[in-house]
């Protein structure tokens, strides 16, 4: 890719306990200690007991540091100025940024210090950027058990210059309702009023852990597409649910669920209403309305999907952007510039700037 500036929708960082506890009172330690070891007991179960006895038996197999994983060891993966240092040598010019602990999982586990633990997690997160905020944009997570307390902390880290928050791609992991109920109106509403995206990262689905249970395959192999394609229920909720119909200027970001299905869905649903007789009566227009209008997805390379014009326009070029997904194994780093030159070639010159840099400076207010 020649000068063409190219941002990175998503890419990863590796918080530690430690780092946590040292922006939390010391009072506080012992009951964050507790909720890990919950939410580590919870995890030895499901998808997350297969996602551990993948990376065991590969590091038997192949020793501590495995090429699959090669990345994980860089600087850059915790440290912000090394992280500026590895964009530089991938020519990535700013990357969108994802805690790999997800705090949501065991903040409730907490009972006297959820507040502060919020505060503390997000100020590691914050550390991080501090070395060039305007390249690293970190996605601050936003706990949604309170609202009440998720709305204090999207105000403060808004006030703080936020660019991005994050938000569980499926509320009922937690035992709470989708996000079509209206208890999360509130929340929502002020979100909307501050004009930064909601972003819901992909991954472990423990709603598939029933799925590892029955899947034959070392390392769940049947359960891993399925977490992707698992982003369906999500869309579903926040689109038929009506959740976009009553926030029109929401900006939501499923990140890293790829693109080559999407258009499929967005056919399928709309063919529901259109041919099928579904009636959704919470909409006012047909749901690939809403997706087109608020929604945006995150790919890796997939230079197959977007080759093809009728495909990509049904997706929408303004709703799809490009993610280097640093350091995971998957990862176009240190080669980004070429990966993604090679995924926009058949593309014009517009939509290739709008899916390797444009969309994501909209999306972020960059």
């Amino acid at each position: 890719m020649a000068a063409t500036e190219l941002i990175s929708s998503d890419s990863h960082v590796q918080v530690g306990h430690d780092a946590i506890k040292a922006h939390l009172a010391s009072k506080y330690h012992d009951e964050y200690d507790r909720a890990v070891e919950g939410f580590m007991q919870r995890m030895m179960g499901g998808a997350g007991a297969a996602n551990q006895a993948w990376a065991t038996k590969r590091q038997r197999k192949e020793g501590p540091n495995p090429k699959r994983f090669k990345n994980n060891a860089r600087p850059g993966y915790h440290d912000g100025a090394a992280r500026l240092l590895d964009m530089d040598l991938d020519g990535v010019q700013t990357e969108v940024i994802y805690s790999e602990l997800s705090f949501f999982r065991y903040w409730g586990d907490l009972k006297e210090s959820q507040h502060d633990t919020t505060v503390a997690f997000n100020e590691v997160l914050r550390d991080f950027a501090a070395p060039d905020p305007a390249r690293l944009v970190v996605s601050y997570q936003i706990p949604i058990q309170d609202i009440a307390g998720a709305m204090a902390e999207v105000r403060r880290v808004a006030d703080l210059g936020a660019k991005s928050l994050q938000l569980p791609v499926f509320p009922p992991e937690l035992g709470l309702p989708d996000y079509y109920h209206e208890r999360y109106d509130p929340l929502l509403a002020l979100i909307q009023e501050t004009g930064l995206p909601i972003c819901c990262h992909i991954g472990l689905n423990t709603g598939l852990d029933d799925l590892v249970s029955r899947d034959p395959t070392p390392g769940s192999a049947i359960m891993v597409p399925m977490a992707m394609l698992s982003t369906g229920e999500a869309l579903g909720m926040w689109i038929m649910g009506g959740v976009l119909e009553r926030f029109p200027d929401l900006k939501l970001v499923f990140v890293e669920p790829g693109v080559g299905w999407i258009a499929w869905w967005l056919n399928l649903v709309d063919d529901m209403v259109l041919r099928q007789d579904y009636v959704l009566p919470d909409l006012k227009e047909l749901p690939s309305h809403y997706f087109h209008q608020n929604v945006f997805i995150t790919f890796i390379d997939e230079a197959e999907a977007l080759a093809f014009e009728p495909f990509r326009s049904r997706i929408g070029v303004e709703n799809i952007m490009w993610s280097s997904d640093y350091p995971h194994p998957v990862s176009s780093f240190p080669n980004s510039r070429s990966v993604a030159a090679g995924c926009v070639a058949a593309l014009p010159e517009r939509e290739r700037e709008l899916i390797t840099s444009g969309n994501a400076k909209r999306v972020w207010n960059l």
